[in-house]
């Protein structure tokens, strides 16, 4: 627990969680985060951030899957701690910016090993929902910029133009879990050959804004 007194609030890292499709740039949007970078590679696709010098990766396999949790609680909390002098656990300076890249397949790797942990089948989701709640949490406490990315789901609703809508793929109650600490959340698309982030809810795509009055932003000017 931490006690801020008024007018001594720190400014902390924003947190991005942006969706969309194949090839609409959600990897892209790493190189955007100032400094050095670590990114958690959860599908493999890294050729977006082949040419960058300042990015550190962590790709999980396959094999990694039985114990992914585990892994990615380890391996977080390895690279992005350490302790000082006194012995205390401290934030490295190591990084400036932490990156969860697809995070639907992450939980899709989750799901698989929770699957079977009780024979109530509400308990196994109730299990996933607060591994990635606590997920979340964890981030949020870094203070670090954080960029969490997901694939799109097509909904069954369309907006006035007939057009469909779009979410998470990701179980709607874990999505909220894991995206409540987030400042932002914005489907991506590309339009006339530019990246749009859709961050307005009352479109009907799953948007959110807490850091300023911006509905709608391109992939260069949604992290300032």
């Amino acid at each position: 627990m931490k006690f801020y007194q008024a007018g001594e609030i720190p400014s902390v890292g924003n947190m991005y969680f942006v969706y969309g499709g194949k090839s609409t740039g959600k990897t892209f949007l790493a190189t955007k985060l100032k400094g050095n970078k670590l990114l958690f590679s959860f599908d493999g696709s890294t050729n977006a951030i082949a040419d960058t010098n300042d990015i550190r990766v962590v790709a999980f396999q396959k094999s990694d899957a039985p114990t992914i949790q585990k892994s990615v609680e380890y391996w977080l909390e390895k690279l992005l701690y350490t302790t000082d002098e006194k012995g205390k656990r401290v934030l490295s300076k190591e990084f400036d910016a932490l990156i969860i890249d697809n995070v639907t397949a992450l939980q899709n790797w989750v799901i698989s090993n929770i699957d079977n942990a009780s024979k109530d089948g509400r308990q196994n989701w109730n299990l996933v929902q607060q591994w990635f709640r606590d997920l979340g949490m964890w981030l949020r406490e870094t203070d670090l910029p954080v960029l969490a990315t997901a694939h799109e789901l097509k909904t069954d609703l369309t907006n006035q133009l007939g057009q469909p809508l779009y979410k998470p793929d990701m179980n709607d109650k874990t999505f909220n879990a894991f995206a409540a600490p987030f400042d932002v959340v914005g489907y991506i698309y590309i339009k006339n050959g530019e990246r749009i982030i859709d961050l307005d809810p009352e479109k009907g795509n799953q948007g959110a804004n807490r850091l300023d009055d911006r509905k709608e932003t391109t992939v260069n000017e949604l992290i300032k």
